[in-house]
């Protein structure tokens, strides 16, 4: 299907009458726009207060949303403290999104200790809720334990949601890691 050019702009129009009548959904809409350049010019700022609103008022996206700007200091200061608190709250109401960056900060030590066995189970339990990010985080916990068939398993379920734009940085990390034949396995079926 072929988007007229002027249908970006009327989702944004719709979000934002929604957004204006209280539906909080349609509000994270209104920052993903704006985040995005989604029928509007690119304003992080406007979108990250659209995420903190909708995070304040218990939308898990918002949540989401409102975390990784803060975590990318993306509109907003950079404040990963705060990041990882919202990621928490968005990960208790069952976002796999949120779970896989919670596994990023106890990998890289980000506001709490190093911790890889942490962040392997953060991880194992995104790639659970259908995160592809998650997914791979987990098949790579996988290599490194020498479990080579179960991160199989987990990369070409990867594969079958994930943007090509990951996938092809998937392939290319796996084709420079000591198993490049997995590279293979993080390609979608035909």
């Amino acid at each position: 299907m072929r988007l007229d050019a002027g249908e970006p702009r009327d989702a944004f129009a719709w979000f934002n009458k929604a957004a204006a009548q209280g539906h909080v959904l349609a509000l994270n809409m209104v920052g993903r726009c704006y985040d995005l350049g989604w029928g509007v010019a690119i304003d992080k700022a406007r979108a990250a207060e659209c995420f903190r609103i909708a995070a304040e008022r218990g939308l898990d996206w918002g949540m989401y949303n409102y975390a990784t700007a803060l975590t990318l200091g993306d509109g907003v200061a950079e404040d990963k403290a705060a990041a990882l608190a919202w990621f928490e709250k968005a990960a208790a109401s069952g976002n796999a999104k949120a779970i896989n960056y919670i596994g990023s900060f106890h990998e890289d030590g980000w506001v709490v200790a190093r911790d890889l066995a942490r962040a392997a189970d953060y991880y194992a339990r995104a790639a659970e809720g259908g995160d592809f990010r998650g997914q791979f985080n987990h098949a790579r916990m996988l290599i490194a334990a020498g479990d080579i068939d179960a991160a199989r398993r987990w990369l070409r379920r990867c594969a079958e949601t994930a943007t090509p734009a990951f996938l092809a940085k998937a392939r290319a990390w796996l084709e420079t890691s000591p198993h490049p034949s997995l590279a293979r396995d993080c390609t979608p079926e035909r």
